[in-house]
């Protein structure tokens, strides 16, 4: 029988042979592109931009009520040099890098937030490391001018002293140090112009005659840290964080904000929207009962298989939010697991070495040939 086979391979013409091995390299060729370029546009072409209420028919004249189309993500995590492998570098930063930019291709977004912890190493990285993940981070994440990126600090950049309405969450420790100190009087200052621009001109106050107005609208919180929740036992989602961590108890200025720094900012600055990251997964939380709290889950399949983003539309008055997933990491390995079998089905079936139950595919080759 083996006798037989070698005889056969060996009678082969060589152009049939260099043709067949033409079609193998096409295949696996199309498959990588597939699972390397274009799965990533086929999966964010779904996404749409959300509508809001009254921002569809405005004139462009009129900037201040137009809508401002804003893309966040969160916990990117580039690897360093102390734990990062380079094969875990390259799959994963080649993730995020396709995501990213097939994302600003097709939605075209007019500001992009990535809310902290875009670095997994930046708290102790060492100034040689710290400039080479910078330049990572910049050709990944490079834009076009028409659109602003916005990077906020999370405590893998800087570690747990922890700049932000973007608020440097990691700046209320609320133990006294330095920054700390810093950040918390710019917020107050920056609470109090809100809080001026917003009165009504026949019920000034004195304190504010000497203020410069801001925008005369409730500000959206874009910070690294959740404000204060006990878990995430109220979270729910395909991207939530998994049953068995769902009941964790979480830890105040670790794993979300302290009571007293999340009531703080809350009195501050009477935000319409929070939008924060840190935990990796989704949750959505009311605060006070009418203040929706957003946790966007992590962008890089390190941190989960099913990465995603937000995409939001915003005017001065309202906003409306949309989830846009990116590629499963399991469906792209689901996919190069099934191509390598066919792969085999294939080199098998064109040398005829194929046992029961495949002689049918088998037949159909040879018959083909036969044609």
């Amino acid at each position: 029988m083996r006798s037989s086979s070698s005889t056969a391979v060996k009678s082969l013409p060589l152009k049939r042979r260099l043709y067949f091995l033409l079609k193998l390299v096409c295949f696996v060729i199309s498959v990588l592109i597939f699972c390397e370029f274009l799965i990533y546009y086929v999966v964010i072409f779904q996404c749409r931009w959300p509508e809001v209420k009254g921002g569809a028919h405005v004139d462009k004249k009129e900037t201040s009520t137009s809508v401002l189309k804003a893309m966040i993500l969160a916990d990117t995590h580039l690897l360093g040099e102390i734990k990062g492998h380079w094969l875990d570098k390259l799959r994963r930063e080649w993730q995020m890098e396709r995501s990213f930019q097939t994302a600003l291709w097709l939605l075209q977004p007019d500001i992009v937030f990535i809310l902290g912890d875009v670095f997994d190493e930046g708290k102790w990285s060492l100034p040689q490391a710290w400039a080479d993940d910078v330049r990572r981070f910049r050709k990944m994440f490079k834009h076009p001018v028409s659109t602003e990126l916005v990077v906020i600090v999370g405590n893998h950049d800087i570690g747990f002293h922890y700049d932000f309405v973007i608020v440097n969450s990691v700046a209320l420790e609320g133990d006294g140090c330095a920054v700390c100190r810093t950040s918390e009087a710019k917020l107050v200052a920056l609470s109090h112009k809100l809080n001026c621009s917003q009165q009504k001109p026949n019920h000034s106050d004195k304190r504010c005659s000497d203020v410069e107005k801001l925008p005369a609208s409730e500000p959206i919180l874009l910070q690294h840290y959740p404000l204060y929740r006990k878990s995430d036992a109220e979270c729910t989602g395909e991207d939530s964080a998994p049953p068995e961590e769902k009941n964790i108890p979480f830890k105040e200025k670790y794993d979300v904000l302290s009571q007293e720094a999340s009531q703080k900012l809350m009195w501050w600055f009477h935000p319409r929207l929070i939008l924060s990251g840190h935990t990796h997964s989704a949750c959505e939380v009311l605060h006070a009962g009418k203040i929706p709290e957003i946790s966007v889950p992590s962008f890089s399949w390190r941190n989960r298989n099913n990465p995603s983003f937000i995409m939001g539309s915003i005017t001065p008055a309202d906003f409306s939010l949309q989830k846009c997933f990116l590629p499963y990491e399991s469906r792209v390995f689901a996919i190069y697991c099934a191509a390598g079998a066919l792969l085999v089905i294939l080199i098998l079936a064109h040398f005829q070495l194929l046992t029961p139950p495949f002689y049918f595919a088998q037949r159909l080759i040879s018959k083909h040939k036969a044609v």
